[in-house]
C-alpha cells in the first residue's frame, strides 16, 4: 500500500489538508481563466498567453496533489468529491470559451460535456450498486483532452505557423472526442455487462 504508516496518536487526515486546499486553489482559478479568455475575446493577445498559462497551471497542481495526498496518507471524502469536479469545471471552462470566441464547433463540446456531466451524474446514481476505478481509457481520455486544450488555449501560431499550429488542432482535438466518447461507452459496458456485479462485490 502506498503512502506513510500513521504513527501513534495520529488520526485521519484532516478535511482541510494541504492536497484539498490546492484542489480549492484550482478550482478558484476557473473563473479567472474565464474572464482572461472573455476579455481577449480570441485576439491572440497577451491575456489569451495568460489564460493558456493558468490553465496549465492548474493542471499541473492535479498531479501534484494527487501525488501530495498519496504519498503522505491525506486521501480524505472531500478530496475524493472536490477532485473531479476541479478537472472537469477546468476542462468544460476550456471548451466552452474556445466554442464562445468560436474557435471549437460548438457541437464538440457539447458531446465532450454530455459524456463528461452523463458519466459524472450516473456515479453518483450508481455508487451503491457498483464502483468501477478509472480504467486505462479514461486516464488517456484526460491526458488526450488536457493536451488538445493545451494547444489550442496557446496561440503557439506564432511560434509553429498558423497552418501546423491549425492541423495541430485538429488532430488533437478530434482524438480527444474519439477517445472522450469511447471511453465512456467502455465505462458503461464494464458496469454493465454480464458477471459486473457479481465482481464489484468480490
Amino acid at each position: 500500500m502506498s503512502g506513510r504508516m500513521l504513527s501513534a496518536g495520529e488520526g485521519p487526515a484532516s478535511t482541510w489538508c494541504v492536497p484539498n486546499l490546492i484542489t480549492v486553489v484550482r478550482i478558484l482559478m476557473v473563473p479567472l481563466f474565464v474572464w482572461l479568455m472573455a476579455l481577449d475575446a480570441g485576439n491572440h493577445g497577451a491575456l489569451r498567453w495568460w489564460a493558456g498559462a493558468i490553465f496549465l497551471v492548474a493542471i499541473a497542481t492535479d498531479a501534484f496533489d494527487g501525488h501530495l495526498a498519496r504519498s503522505r496518507n491525506l486521501i480524505t471524502d472531500l478530496g475524493k468529491l472536490l477532485d473531479p469536479i476541479a478537472d472537469k469545471a477546468l476542462t468544460g471552462a476550456g471548451f466552452i470559451m474556445l466554442s464562445i470566441v468560436a474557435e471549437l464547433p460548438w457541437w464538440v463540446t457539447a458531446v465532450i460535456l454530455t459524456r463528461e456531466i452523463g458519466i459524472t451524474v450516473w456515479r453518483l446514481v450508481e455508487a451503491r450498486r457498483i464502483v468501477l476505478p478509472a480504467g486505462r481509457g479514461g486516464k488517456a481520455k484526460t491526458v488526450l483532452q488536457t493536451v488538445a486544450l493545451g494547444l489550442a488555449l496557446w496561440p503557439l501560431h506564432v511560434v509553429l505557423g498558423h497552418e501546423i499550429w491549425h492541423w495541430a488542432n485538429i488532430v488533437f482535438m478530434s482524438l480527444a472526442v474519439i477517445l472522450t466518447v469511447a471511453s465512456g461507452i467502455d465505462y458503461l459496458w464494464q458496469a454493465y455487462r454480464p458477471g459486473a456485479s457479481a465482481d464489484s462485490s468480490s
